[in-house]
């Protein structure tokens, strides 16, 4: 049995993240008045194939959640590309076209490993916080990351991931702050945040600058959310540039105070899937070669920011 702690669900909704195991499907959640529930279901090996009475448990769990995860796992790159279909299409991000499996140009690697002096994937990959694409006219509805292997120096895991409540940072903004925000829209470009594989100009022109929603409402959960990230965000509309950027700074340090945050170890094994309308991310940059990370991302297929 596997279960993770949440600071975020525990103080603001108390609830626990969904963690689901290789042999299960546990959901344990447990509440400040020290009740527990937990579903199992001995069906839930993502090798195998799915049914939909025990889909539609893991599909609540991540609407509950936002963040999930499933130990132990064994599973091809066909594998990982069907279980991710079962949310819907899949958004193929445009690093996929650099750095893709063979056979599976859905999966994104995501590696710091070099081989004949070039790199397998991409490295130093989301070290800032961030939403997945939320540069896109439909951002991804959320993202799953499958580990293979993972950094370790003498036997310490390295590497971990952080998630930040997007949700959480907005049920905690002052009345204020929210009238302050209602109906304004930020501007995401693809050019303004740096990475280690900066971008093609073609690249760049796939994505010319959009707007979304700063209070973006999920479109299931109707739960809102936070939506601003301080390296895509790069203005606001009916705003001056000096103002605006000292919103967008304010905002994106609301959002990741410790309060909000979890942070994920990985182990060989680990599905991890998150939701990247309600939560925003970052990989922990510990460690370099010889300690080798290397990961496969799927997609899900998103809507217009409501």
């Amino acid at each position: 049995m596997y279960r993770v702690r949440c600071t975020w669900c525990r103080r603001l909704s108390r609830q626990e993240h969904g963690v689901i195991s290789r042999r299960t499907t546990n959901v344990d959640r447990d509440y400040s008045d020290g009740r527990r529930a937990r579903r199992r279901d001995p069906r839930c090996r993502l090798a195998r194939s799915i049914d939909d009475e025990t889909f539609a448990a893991i599909e609540r769990a991540y609407y509950d959640h936002a963040v999930i995860f499933f130990r132990d796992q064994h599973i091809t790159p066909p594998q990982q590309v069907a279980f991710t279909r079962r949310f819907g299409e899949i958004e193929f991000n445009i690093f996929g076209e650099r750095w893709s499996v063979p056979g599976s140009p859905e999966i994104v690697v995501v590696s710091n490993v070099t081989e004949d002096g070039r790199p397998i994937g991409v490295r130093r990959a989301g070290e800032n916080w961030h939403s997945d694409m939320c540069y896109a006219s439909r951002p991804p509805r959320g993202t799953m990351l499958y580990a293979l292997e993972i950094p370790k120096l003498f036997g310490l895991a390295l590497g971990d991931t952080e998630f930040a409540s997007t949700a959480a940072a907005w049920d905690a903004l002052p009345e204020r702050m929210r009238q302050h925000l209602d109906g304004r829209r930020a501007v995401f470009d693809f050019a303004g945040r740096k990475r280690a594989f900066p971008p093609t100009q073609a690249e760049i022109d796939r994505y010319p600058p959009v707007t979304h929603p700063i209070a973006r409402t999920h479109l299931v959960t109707r739960r809102k959310c936070v939506y601003v990230m301080r390296d895509d965000c790069t203005g606001i509309e009916g705003m001056e540039g000096r103002e605006a950027e000292t919103l967008i700074a304010a905002l994106a340090d609301h959002i990741v105070k410790p309060a909000f945050v979890y942070r994920h170890q990985w182990r060989v094994g680990d599905l991890l899937m998150w939701d990247n309308c309600t939560v925003q991310h970052r990989a922990i940059q510990d460690y370099d070669l010889p300690q080798r990370r290397l990961m496969h991302r799927t997609t899900m297929g998103g809507t217009v920011p409501l």
